[in-house]
């Protein structure tokens, strides 16, 4: 039973979206608590790095809601309106995240850094902001691995940055990044809270979190540029589009494939559009069933294709 479900086209495109489901849900509980703990120290210590951390585990809380949201939006069913369907809201709502991490991240923990800078104040129980960062890092690390377990078989054989550069499906990209982040901006943190306690000067702890600040900036320009590819339209892979033609050429009733284009609608919805040459003696009652044909072939080569159009062409 297991490999007959395998084999439907729309079977692995199923369970990454059920993966991807899970990561977002696995991030968002995890940076609920995080974001509690952390105010929870910053009210102890009066920490700025502690500060940035906890907005920043607020603004990831924020952003897990709104790729759910996004996902739910992109269930709707098509209308006259949105006739291909409401896929993109999933890009949509990915470059929103994208631009909350970096208002509500980076500018904030920077602002917040150059006023401890300027206005140093002392720690107050260093040891409760060390030991929560020390717990929040064990749980984000846990909410890192968990993504990096759901993007895996989505990545294949792929470096992560091939991932990140090529992936059509967001959420996987933007919880990744994101917890990269927090884990660093942690470390940052740790290190900053540090060496003030051991030093009695506040000046690191305002230099952490301006690292932090910078560090979130660096990963919300990745995460606008990736998105806004996105979210304006992004074709099939190389290897897609070999597959497409591989599977369009295949009859022998057809010449060539000219003008082959893809479109991805949304993370599993390809739009293909291909212009087929046929022999000059082929009938169009041929032709008929060979584009049929071949639609069957390209759905089963490239299970993501939900619109293709083929237009016949005669040598």
């Amino acid at each position: 039973m297991r490999g007959l479900a395998s084999s439907y086209p729309g079977y692995r495109y199923r369970m990454a979206s059920d993966e991807t489901n899970s990561t977002v849900l696995v991030a968002f509980l995890a940076n609920v608590g995080i974001a509690i703990a952390k105010f929870v120290g910053f009210m102890l210590t009066s920490s700025s790095a502690m500060l940035a951390e906890s907005v920043h585990s607020l603004a990831d809380t924020v952003n897990e809601l709104l790729l759910m949201v996004g996902q739910r939006q992109a269930r709707k069913k098509p209308d006259a309106l949105h006739q291909f369907g409401h896929g993109r809201s999933r890009y949509f709502y990915s470059f929103v995240v994208a631009l909350m991490l970096f208002t509500m991240g980076s500018v904030f923990a920077i602002r917040e850094g150059y006023n401890k800078i300027r206005h140093p104040q002392p720690l107050t129980s260093p040891m409760v902001a060390i030991a929560i960062l020390v717990v929040a890092a064990l749980l984000e690390g846990y909410s890192l691995h968990n993504a990096r377990k759901g993007s895996a078989r989505l990545k294949g054989t792929s470096t992560w940055w091939e991932f990140i550069r090529r992936s059509r499906i967001p959420e996987p990209l933007v919880v990744l990044l994101e917890d990269s982040a927090a884990l660093l901006g942690l470390g940052l943190a740790l290190a900053g809270v540090t060496a003030t306690a051991l030093t009695r000067n506040p000046l690191w702890d305002g230099l952490g979190t301006l690292g932090i600040g910078a560090l979130l900036g660096g990963i919300a320009v990745i995460l606008i540029v990736e998105t806004h590819s996105l979210l304006i339209g992004e074709g099939a892979t190389g290897k897609e589009c070999a597959t497409i033609r591989t599977a369009l050429e295949q009859d022998e009733h057809v010449d060539s494939v000219t003008d082959l284009r893809t479109q991805y609608l949304a993370p599993d919805e390809l739009l293909v559009t291909a212009r087929v040459v046929f022999g000059p003696r082929t009938a169009m009652a041929t032709a008929a069933d060979v584009i049929r044909d071949t639609e069957a072939r390209v759905r089963e080569a490239v299970p993501a294709v939900r619109a293709i159009y083929i237009q016949p062409d005669s040598a």
